[in-house]
């Protein structure tokens, strides 16, 4: 496993521009942790001097297309998602593009068919790929009730990624999982989170005011996409556990997905926004004074890190980003079981001064994670790729 930590290069004025292509499935306005991931890794390499193009489905009807730093491709509905699209695959499209317009190296942030095409055109031409591991779909499998296909899942993925130069993941924890899988050339680069977008200076008592909560109520607050992978059923739980301590609590939801309707019509109760963004998500986050990430699939969990710079107590599973970051007892909780789960968030619920101290700890240790930083490590690693390419050519005309 290779790690890359704190390879800040910043560009001088003689540092030479470099070409990169990313290639992913899922781009805002998508609201979801890859789309979220690969725009600001797209705007780091572009702050850093770089030309970047992004190839990437088109999010409304209509064919190929090629815009300025963009190449939008057909795509289809995701099922069960709707809004959501992945992309037909365009090996020749793509071909042709980079035969005319060369990337030094291409970042593939998703496993789907146009993931495949392009790993393929990149291949045959002879560019550096690195592929970012976002989703354990072998996990998917199981929460969909399909767990005979987590094994063929995770076959699939390793047979993708191991077709590619590098391997990027979020954790140390999910690096470990791949190698000793069968992966190869799995490379660690951490996340970051905007901590002054993301701030305690965002809470807003109007907003409280409109979810029907005082200063002195809790409110508990679920970011993220309302599905089974989730497995939200254990949130729920929790909230009716501290519910009973905390009789005034409410439990605000942000986001969409197909799970939405059948919550809401089983759970009257409950608040739901619907997807946020920007400014506004900020001002939810900030707003709630519990948050509740009941997830066992995530590759990390940027909501994690959201809630923690938003000065917001985390209860969630010690994994991904509250396994790095998250700690217990001084963050909020990292749990183990659904028994844990329920029981911390039933005690910090009933703390006020805890959530307090947990939150501005929370925000405190946030300030570390520069996106600025994970932008220079992830072009440091693209540059290191292309100039491997570049030595290998060297030597086979020698």
């Amino acid at each position: 496993m290779f790690l890359l930590e704190h390879a800040l290069m910043p560009k001088g004025l003689g540092a030479p521009q470099m070409r990169y292509a990313i290639v992913t499935e899922t781009y805002p306005p998508e609201v979801n942790g890859v789309a979220l991931t690969v725009q600001s890794l797209e705007h780091g390499l572009r702050a850093r001097g770089h030309e970047v193009q992004v190839v990437r489905p088109r999010q409304n009807d209509g064919g190929i297309e090629l815009r300025e730093n963009e190449l939008l491709v057909r795509g289809m509905g995701l099922p069960r998602y709707p809004g959501l699209k992945f992309g037909l695959p365009a090996p020749r499209t793509l071909a042709k593009l980079w035969s005319e317009w060369t990337p030094d190296a291409i970042y593939i942030a998703t496993e789907g068919p146009l993931g495949w095409s392009a790993l393929r055109a990149a291949r045959k031409l002879g560019i550096p790929v690195a592929t970012g591991f976002h989703t354990r779909f072998d996990e998917y499998m199981r929460d969909y009730g399909l767990p005979w296909l987590q094994n063929t899942a995770l076959r699939w993925m390793r047979r993708f990624h191991n077709g590619a130069d590098a391997t990027l993941v979020p954790t140390r924890e999910l690096a470990g999982f791949l190698q000793d899988t069968g992966f190869h050339k799995v490379v660690c680069l951490a996340r970051a989170v905007d901590a002054q977008h993301f701030s305690p200076a965002k809470r807003d008592a109007r907003l409280r005011a409109q979810w029907g909560a005082n200063d002195d109520d809790v409110v508990a607050i679920y970011v993220g996409r309302i599905a089974a992978e989730k497995n939200l059923s254990l949130a729920v739980r929790a909230f009716r556990e501290l519910q009973k301590q905390q009789p005034r609590a409410k439990f605000v939801w942000v986001g969409d997905g197909p799970m939405r309707e059948q919550l809401a019509t089983e759970n009257p109760d409950f608040i739901f926004c619907g997807i946020q963004r920007g400014e506004v998500l900020a001002r939810h986050f900030a707003s709630g004074d519990l948050f509740l990430f009941p997830s066992h699939s995530e590759t990390f969990g940027n909501v994690t890190l959201e809630a923690m710079a938003s000065g917001v107590p985390t209860v969630a599973f010690d994994y991904g980003a509250a396994r790095e970051h998250l700690i217990n007892g001084a963050h909020g909780a990292a749990v183990r079981n659904d028994a844990e789960f329920i029981g911390a968030a039933v005690r910090i619920a009933s703390d006020a001064t805890a959530r307090r101290t947990m939150g501005t700890a929370a925000h405190d240790a946030m300030q570390v994670l520069r996106p600025e930083q994970v932008a220079a490590d992830f072009d440091a690693l693209l540059t290191q790729l292309a100039n491997e390419r570049n030595r290998h050519v060297l030597a086979a005309a020698a």
